[in-house]
């Protein structure tokens, strides 16, 4: 079974630019079902920034087909990353010290109030589980998340904490790569079932970033492609979007149909992601791939 979706379906650009949906689709809930009509899977790419609203979230699955998936990008805090203190539930901001604040930004890592929001954000998704929709909970660590002992105890605790809801996990720092590493690495993830998402990403022959690892240690693959807009990858202060402007040829996406039929012959489910979320790039490569497939 191979599903093939994008990292967003109301991603700024893709509905500003007018290239996807019609011009009678103006709701969220006719963007969703429109979406949902083209495509089985999604991945939720605004639960990094704020635990989703369980109405919201409710809506969501009663607006699908029954056999559409949902992937959720798991809230920020939960992977390190600095999260809006305005976006944090009001009854757990009291609870974040000084030294966790930076600015507007808070970078948790108090494991009791870590613990808190994982709690919190697998309540919000309930709907969807309950519903037999939920796919992967993506869990994108950043690119300062290192390849050492105490990101790896990290990397497990995060897979305690989510309980019996099946857990991906992205790398953005080539370190967790190494080839002197890579086989233990991958037997680590097997172990603990955990999914290693395949990730495409530009390369710069440095641990700038992560190399495409065709692996798997699940019985769900998962592929999350980003672009390769090598200019704008790792550079500073650009709207997150500009860094997804890459629209993969039909000769780069046929690179990738060896591993995905392989993967299709051997496993349960194959998931191919588009996150070159910028205008409609995405859309248009899901399109493109699911034509190929065919």
């Amino acid at each position: 079974m191979v599903k093939v979706g994008c990292c967003s379906w109301a991603e700024k650009t893709l509905i500003k630019s007018g290239e996807f949906y019609p011009n009678d689709v103006k709701t969220a809930k006719g963007r969703l079902e429109y979406y949902a009509s083209k495509f089985d899977t999604v991945e939720v790419d605004s639960s990094y920034y704020a635990i989703p609203d369980q109405r919201v979230t409710s809506l969501w699955a009663e607006r699908t087909p029954r056999n559409f998936i949902f992937h959720f990008k798991v809230y920020g805090a939960l992977t390190g990353h600095g999260v809006d203190i305005r976006a944090i539930p009001k009854d757990v901001v009291k609870f974040i010290s000084k030294s966790e604040l930076k600015g507007k930004f808070a970078y948790i890592k108090e494991r009791s109030i870590i613990k808190l929001l994982a709690n919190r954000f697998v309540e919000s998704i309930s709907p969807i589980n309950k519903s037999g929709k939920l796919g992967l909970l993506v869990f994108q660590y950043p690119p300062w998340f290192l390849h050492r002992k105490e990101n790896l105890a990290y990397m497990l605790f995060c897979k305690e904490i989510i309980g019996d809801k099946q857990v991906a996990v992205e790398f953005r720092h080539g370190s967790w790569f190494k080839p002197e590493r890579r086989d233990t690495l991958l037997q680590l993830l097997e172990k603990h079932n955990i999914t290693h998402i395949i990730a495409d990403e530009p390369q710069y022959g440095s641990l700038a970033t992560v190399p495409f690892v065709a692996e798997a240690t699940t019985e769900t693959v998962f592929f999350r492609l980003h672009g390769r807009n090598k200019a704008n990858w790792l550079r500073k202060g650009l709207e997150t979007a500009q860094k997804y402007n890459y629209l993969y040829s039909e000769d780069e996406l046929k690179t990738f149909m060896p591993y995905i039929n392989e993967f299709s012959k051997n496993m349960k489910k194959v998931y191919v992601m588009f996150n070159n979320c910028f205008e409609a790039n995405a859309i248009t490569n899901a399109l493109e791939m699911v034509r190929l497939l065919k």
